[in-house]
């Protein structure tokens, strides 16, 4: 389905964070609970926590609305609610409970938020005078049913020991470590996390890539793109140029996802239960992606260029090392292959391709968390995520050839997603 757009675009411009964006009033229950989600977000930990949090707020959000009015398929079991239940508290309260279990250290903004929310709903008709405490009830099931559907689904274990050495193509940690006892490398226990949608973390396993294998041409080729284009000193020294302002936009902010879905769906005129379904899918495709990209990551342990421009002698003639090189981005704690940030933003694509029914969906957003902020425009959902891989690249963080499978593997599990999961209800006539 192709949904038509309110009006011309309008070229929103958003000042985004890295994962965090200020809470603010938004257009509607689901768009202003996603905002708080996003400003307490940041206590679940590292990215692939933050997704399972997100997923899991708003399947609660999306089966709380649909047991009030059944529109659409829900994720877990959740009985009728009262059909004149207020579809804002029910939102309210879904969101209000996950984030209280998922993120306790957060509970007293997360409650400031609640109780100044519902304060502000109107008044109910007097005909249904509990209406707003009949749409809290709703919103507690649906959130405990998606809470208890998580427990022991392997998050509990993010980390785990990593125990390979040194080696030619092998990963290893790169500076700067974090200080004890912040577990390093990271996530390598993630790929182990149930889905919430895909099969098994494998489903739509990338393979090997001939690039892996470190004495083929393949590699040469991706190691002695990321040598130039993403050392510290070329970019420093031009850092108003597009491969610089690239690198920058995905970590400064362009990777807060949800505050671009916000961005997005202020073009378009989408009730609760719309915005509901497209946030859901959205943060399931995510958090099933990165799922499937560290089991990747933790079946290959390929090594970052970081290790590898380093590296004396890895055997093949065509790379030269350089002692002195530095990537541009600080190198995340976790192998090369498939990438993780294309894999999320291929996740995104692949999902929202689906709802809108187009890959033409028009965005701009401004990201300010590594300065100079950089502001990027797109026509199409594919030409952000191809702009994603190359970001890792001139960032000095990826090899070429794991981006651009993290976003074909990412965009195969989005498309996934949301062609099986919440699917619309027959409408009674």
């Amino acid at each position: 389905m192709k949904f038509p757009r309110k009006h011309s675009p309008r070229w929103l411009l958003a000042g985004v964070l890295p994962l965090v964006v200020p809470c603010q009033a938004l257009a509607d229950a689901v768009t202003d609970w996603n905002a708080t989600t996003n400003q307490v977000i940041g206590a679940a930990g590292g990215p692939p926590q933050q997704f399972r949090v997100f997923a899991m707020v708003h399947i609660a959000i999306h089966d709380a609305l649909n047991a009030i009015d059944p529109r659409y398929r829900t994720y877990a079991v959740v009985g009728a609610g009262n059909p004149n239940a207020s579809p804002d508290a029910a939102v309210a309260r879904a969101a209000r409970d996950v984030l209280l279990a998922t993120l306790p250290t957060q509970a007293a903004t997360i409650n400031t938020a609640y109780t100044n929310f519902i304060a502000a709903l109107p008044a109910c008709p007097p005909a249904q005078a509990a209406c707003v405490s009949q749409g809290e009830t709703i919103g507690a099931a649906a959130a405990d049913a998606i809470l208890d559907m998580r427990v022991l689904d392997g998050s509990q274990t993010p980390h785990v020991p990593y125990t390979l050495g040194p080696g030619p193509g092998v990963y290893q940690p790169t500076p700067p470590t974090p200080p004890a006892p912040a577990p390093f490398p990271q996530f390598g226990g993630w790929g182990n996390v149930e889905p919430f949608a895909l099969n098994n973390a494998m489903q739509f396993n990338p393979g090997k890539a001939a690039m892996l294998n470190i004495k083929t041409t393949a590699y040469a080729k991706d190691y002695n793109e990321v040598k130039a284009v993403g050392n510290a000193a070329v970019r420093n020294a031009a850092p108003d140029s597009e491969p610089s302002r690239i690198a920058r936009f995905w970590p400064g902010g362009g990777g807060n996802l949800n505050g671009v879905a916000r961005v997005i769906v202020a073009d378009y005129d989408f009730d609760l239960w719309e915005h509901a379904r497209l946030f859901a899918l959205m943060n399931m495709a995510i958090n099933d992606g990165l799922v499937a990209t560290f089991r990747v990551k933790y079946t290959h342990n390929f090594w970052r260029p970081y290790t590898a421009i380093h590296w004396v002698d890895d055997g093949n003639k065509a790379t030269q090392p350089d002692a002195n090189w530095t990537s541009y981005i600080v190198t995340p704690p976790y192998p090369d292959y498939t990438c993780g940030l294309p894999n999320t933003v291929g996740s995104f694509s692949g999902a929202l391709r689906e709802f809108f029914g187009t890959d033409k969906v028009p965005f701009t957003i401004t990201a300010t968390g590594l300065p100079p902020s950089v502001t990027r425009s797109y026509t199409s959902l594919s030409q952000a995520a191809n702009e994603s891989a190359d970001a890792r690249v001139y960032g000095g963080i990826h090899f070429r050839t794991g981006c651009e499978a993290g976003v074909k593997l990412g965009q195969k599990v989005g498309k996934f997603v949301a062609t099986t999961q919440l699917r619309p209800q027959p409408r009674r006539h």
